[in-house]
């Protein structure tokens, strides 16, 4: 992809844009206007990309600069992060006075704009219109966000944040992966059944395995609904999020999101119990000792049956094997992925994963550890199959 970088003072965080593509294995060309040129050095994103930094239309030391569109043709997608309002009125009328914006003319790659300027600038009615110009045509814009301004201003116009930016640059990248067009549901996250006010049932889970096959999914080309109960993490981007907190909301947005499904990989950790009857005020400490009554809660993948591929998880303390074949057989499920709980292999609050998998012909394969990503990676590499040989 081709990383156009123009003369924002948000210049210096298309080096950690950068940095971050080049480590989801992306190539990354770098072009820099001359403006950019005085606020981050070339030699950063040549560092970073191990890439030549293209600056100069007539630099011919540049294999990619002898020819105005070789960038162009190169490109599988046209990023210009961070995009001043003078590039944007440039690309929008089709002005191509140095070697980012003949690439920009010359592309047929699809082509994804951040903002970063003054609010006034952002706010007014030429940047507008030009915006305006440029979505219609098909460019996906991301950001600007409200925040504090170089100026020391506060509004529109700050450059969006980096994994958001990131996202949607995978989601691009993704487009014809061997998930396209495909409507992928996933879960994600522990829930919360409320016993007062302040106080809930809860598990351990962080969401970090749901969050991974989803981001997982839209990298290979899928239309994600990420259904998440609550977490720490950033929500992904470059998909629909849904969040929820109990098990009843859980169930609720899972059958919505799931009508015209292809898959379902419920890997948020669902409460079993929930309290009764949840007090309307804060239960006092007292020196009695309190006594709840539970009931369970709807069982989701039980429940939500009408998908083509249903992948569950079984996170198992003993009996691993024995206990999830037996979720597997009980909710008709085509694949579970079974976890250890406890010891080195937890699958709570760790980036690393011990899976293996059963599917229902009770076939059992049983993985290395692996981080989150690639046991998600692997799951996806198990639907793909199937989706090829259907």
């Amino acid at each position: 992809m081709v990383l156009g970088v123009t003369g924002s003072i948000a210049a210096y965080k298309a080096v950690d844009l950068a940095s971050k593509l080049t480590q989801a294995g992306v190539a990354v060309h770098v072009v820099m206007t001359e403006s950019a040129t005085k606020l981050v050095g070339p030699a950063s994103f040549r560092a970073i990309t191990g890439l030549p930094v293209s600056t100069d239309l007539f630099e011919l030391s540049n294999p990619f600069a002898i020819e105005h569109v070789s960038l162009a043709d190169v490109a599988d997608a046209f990023v210009i992060a961070p995009a001043t309002a003078n590039v944007i009125a440039k690309v929008a009328c089709g002005i191509a006075d140095d070697l980012l914006t003949c690439t920009a003319l010359a592309t047929r790659a699809a082509m994804l704009i951040a903002p970063a300027m003054h609010t006034a600038m952002w706010e007014s009615p030429a940047t507008r219109n030009n915006v305006g110009q440029l979505r219609e045509r098909g460019i996906t814009f991301v950001g600007p966000a409200d925040g504090r301004l170089a100026s020391g201003g506060y509004g529109a116009g700050r450059f969006a944040p980096v994994p958001e930016i990131l996202g949607e640059i995978l989601r691009v990248l993704g487009a014809a992966g061997d998930l396209a067009g495909r409507k992928v549901v996933v879960s994600a996250g522990g829930t919360r059944e409320p016993i007062d006010p302040v106080r809930f049932l809860g598990n351990r889970s962080t969401g970090r395995m749901g969050i991974a096959v989803a981001e997982a999914a839209r990298d290979r080309g899928a239309h994600v609904t990420l259904v998440c109960g609550p977490t720490a993490l950033q929500h992904p981007s470059g998909m629909t999020v849904v969040d929820v907190t109990a098990a009843a909301e859980m169930l609720d947005a899972v059958k919505a999101a799931s009508e015209g499904a292809d898959v379902l990989v419920m890997a948020a950790a669902v409460a079993d119990l929930a309290p009764t009857a949840p007090s309307v005020n804060k239960i006092k400490k007292t020196d009695e000792g309190l006594t709840l009554s539970l009931q369970r809660t709807a069982d989701v993948l039980d429940t939500v049956r009408d998908v083509p591929i249903r992948i569950g998880f079984a996170a198992e303390t003993d009996r691993l094997i024995e206990n999830a074949k037996h979720k597997l057989e009980n909710k008709a499920l085509d694949l579970i992925v079974a976890n250890p709980v406890g010891g080195a292999d937890d699958a709570f609050a760790s980036d690393r994963n011990r899976c293996t998998f059963i599917d229902a012909s009770g076939a059992v394969e049983e993985l290395p550890s692996l981080t989150k990503r690639e046991a998600a990676d692997r799951i996806l590499d198990w639907v793909a199959v199937r989706f090829r040989a259907s």
